[in-house]
């Protein structure tokens, strides 16, 4: 045998098909829903999964607002944050970043899931997230994501 009878296909970023997707997450766990979700940005459920092209699909969550945590994690759980200045760290539990900013909880579980470089900020920018029903992605057709 003197030449493979195989290649490995590597994808570029102009070979990319984005697809939309549409997510409920009425009753879901988040760090459940969360790592689905981040999966299908980076483009790991497609079979031409490439490590360093942004080959992921565009998700678009509804129902932000009542998502829910398992166990004692609602009241537990701290988001920490820092302004910058001397003994600017400032805290907030889950129970209180719910009830503000539900949007958020998702956002920051997904944005932690992904890499930590230009490429999972790309990703990342794809990830769109609503407290209610609606969304301006009609245009686009979104179709509901099968997990």
């Amino acid at each position: 045998m003197t030449k493979l009878s195989y290649k490995t296909k590597s994808m570029r970023k102009e070979d990319v098909n984005h697809n939309w997707f549409v997510v409920d997450a009425e009753g879901e766990t988040v760090g459940r829903l969360s790592s689905r979700i981040a999966h299908v940005l980076r483009g790991k459920h497609k079979a031409c999964y490439t490590p360093h092209v942004d080959c992921g699909d565009c998700v678009i969550v509804l129902n932000a607002d009542k998502i829910r945590f398992t166990g004692n994690k609602i009241n537990v759980k701290e988001y920490l944050s820092y302004t910058g200045y001397p003994g600017g760290q400032r805290s907030i539990t889950a129970k209180e970043l719910l009830a503000k900013h539900p949007e958020r909880v998702i956002e920051k579980a997904i944005k932690g899931m992904l890499p930590k470089n230009s490429l999972g900020r790309s990703m990342y920018k794809k990830l769109f997230v609503y407290t209610g029903t609606e969304h301006p992605h009609q245009a686009q057709k979104p179709e509901p994501f099968k997990f």
